[in-house]
Formats: C-alpha cells, sequence, structure tokens
C-alpha cells in the first residue's frame, strides 16, 4: 500500500501541491517551510517546479505576503478533490490485498475514548496485529468538520452530527447520572433540574455536545445552570466532585466498570437525559477491508452493550 502511495504521489507531485498550499495559506514561504520542516529554498524550488510543470505562474506577491494568482487561486479550488481521489484510489487498492492491513483514522471524544473504545481496539489489535487504528480525541463538531474534509476516516460522535455528505450510524445510548460525594449532603435517588441548579455544578465546556444536552435539559424547566467550573474531562469532573467542589453530570458510562468512583454517588435524572453515540462517515467514502472491520467491531460492541445498534439507511 506505501508503495502504491508513493508511486501516485510521485506521479502526481502532492508534495509540490501541499507546498504551494501551505504558501497560500500562512502567506509566506518561509512559514510554509517552517510548517513542513524543510529549507526555504526547498519550498520555494518545489513551487518553482510545480509552475513550469503547469507553465503558470500560481503565486505573487502582495506587499509582504505571498498570494495565489487566479491560476494559482484555480489550483486551490481543486486540490483537495486531488488529494482525496488519490486517498480514495489507495483505499480501493488495498481491497486487492491480501489478509486487514492499513490505517485507519477514528475521531472521537474522550469519554467513549476512555471507556468503550479500549475493549474495541484490544480486539481489533488482536484479530489483526498488522491494523493500524490512530484514535484522536476532541469535540464532534472538530471530529465531524475532519470527516467531511477526509482527514479523518470515520468518527464516533454524541449526536446531533449533521452534514450532507455524511452517513450516521447509531451505536449505542449512554444516559446521564448527576454524581456527588457520599459523605457531603448526598443527593436523592433520582433528582429534577431544580434540585441541582440551586447546587454549585461541575459541567462540561460549553463547546462540547454533551454540555449543550445538559443545557437543554435545563432550560426545559426554564433553568439555566451557572456552573462553579467548566472542564472539558469527565475524569477532571469527577475528581473535583470527589475533592467537594460541587457535583456534577456525567454519561453513565464514565461511571461503570473501570470508571467506577468510590467515593461519589449517582443519582438518577428526571425526566431523563441521554446521548446517542453514532459513527458518521461520508456517504462517498471506499469502504475497504480495514475500515469494514472497524465499523463492524465498534457497531457489534454497541449492540452487546444492549443499546441502540442499529444502522439507518444511507
Amino acid at each position: 500500500m506505501q508503495d502504491i502511495r508513493n508511486t501516485l504521489e510521485k506521479t502526481l507531485n502532492l508534495d509540490q501541491l501541499r507546498s504551494f498550499g501551505l504558501v497560500i495559506e500562512t502567506g509566506s514561504f518561509s512559514a510554509a517551510a517552517d510548517r513542513l520542516g524543510l529549507t526555504q529554498p526547498a519550498v520555494s524550488l518545489q513551487v518553482r517546479q510545480l509552475e513550469r510543470r503547469l507553465a503558470v505562474r500560481l503565486v505573487e506577491r502582495v506587499g509582504k505576503r505571498a498570494k495565489a494568482t487566479p491560476a494559482g487561486a484555480e489550483l486551490l479550488r481543486h486540490s483537495h478533490q486531488i488529494e482525496t481521489a488519490v486517498e480514495n484510489a489507495i483505499e480501493a487498492l488495498a481491497d486487492h490485498a491480501s489478509g486487514i492491513t492499513g490505517r485507519v483514522r477514528l475521531g472521537t471524544g474522550a469519554t467513549a475514548c476512555l471507556y468503550f473504545l479500549p475493549a474495541v481496539l484490544r480486539s481489533l489489535r488482536e484479530q489483526f496485529p498488522a491494523l493500524g487504528i490512530v484514535v484522536s480525541t476532541g469535540n464532534t463538531d472538530d471530529h465531524v468538520r475532519k470527516v467531511e474534509e477526509n482527514s479523518s476516516d470515520l468518527a464516533l460522535v454524541t449526536l446531533p452530527a449533521a452534514g450532507r455528505s455524511l452517513s450516521v450510524m447509531p451505536v449505542l445510548d449512554d444516559e446521564f447520572v448527576a454524581i456527588g460525594r457520599s459523605d457531603l449532603a448526598p443527593l436523592k435517588a433520582r433528582v429534577a433540574p431544580a434540585d441541582l441548579a440551586v447546587l454549585p455544578l461541575v459541567l462540561f465546556e460549553p463547546a462540547a455536545n454533551t454540555r449543550k444536552l445538559v443545557d437543554r435539559w435545563f432550560a426545559a424547566e426554564g433553568l439555566q445552570p451557572q456552573p462553579v467550573m467548566e472542564l472539558g474531562s469527565v475524569e477532571a469532573m469527577k475528581e473535583m466532585v470527589a475533592a467537594g467542589l460541587g457535583y456534577g453530570i456525567v454519561p453513565r458510562m464514565a461511571m461503570t466498570g473501570r470508571g467506577a468512583h468510590p467515593g461519589l454517588k449517582i443519582s438518577r435524572l428526571a425526566p431523563r437525559m441521554h446521548r446517542t453515540l453514532a459513527l458518521v462517515i461520508r456517504r462517498d467514502k471506499p469502504v475497504n477491508k480495514a475500515l469494514r472491520v472497524v465499523l463492524d467491531a465498534i457497531l457489534a460492541a454497541g449492540a452487546q452493550a444492549g443499546r441502540v445498534a442499529t444502522r439507518p439507511k444511507k
């Protein structure tokens, strides 16, 4: 597969195309060189070679910044499609190779990465040792954008995740629970928005889809939470609550199995609040053998968890 990539990249001069794109993005040959780990003369040479190959001028200086000429702007509009086409060709050819090899780029949230994916990834490693899975964490919006740009192959995210080019496959349904220290005015077995709104709260950061769900849960009762802390890590939230600094609302997934915390008590929410984790992938994404086994493994794990694991029609 790497030989195929090297041949295609050499023929299409993708290195020159990337260098040109970075020069325009950064407005500087030296800044592009820093990003690429090359010297400035090397980047300048790549751009000149690309201009000679295409017989057009691609870059001009406007003041101190490097700007695209009209021809350069036209090339930029096609560059993403070129890179995507090469990537798709590589993945399609991989289907003809024997065995499951290659690399799958998977984006997900920190909670799913900690409490859902480890067992899935361990099983995949044991079954397919030549399969590489690169996992990155972040919020839903960032992962959806990366899938749309084809810089990630698929993402396991909290819904909603919108995009015309995307196929969405629900994986599992995860209920939210309230948590507090067992020895500091423990919460009732079931708590409503009004019960929690008057307490110091440790919540997810505003950019997270999980936080948006929490805010809507309060808003349905005409309430707006005033958190004393906003954190991006569910583990950090649990430790702050365990330190007696407030009460939290977290996915139940984070409080089961290895996530159980001896100093914290769980309370159900009334009304119930939950999130749906789903896989998102481009509709036009070639699903090679490597990507297929990862998709199937994650969906099977969701089904085994006894939650939603049905595939909607594309």
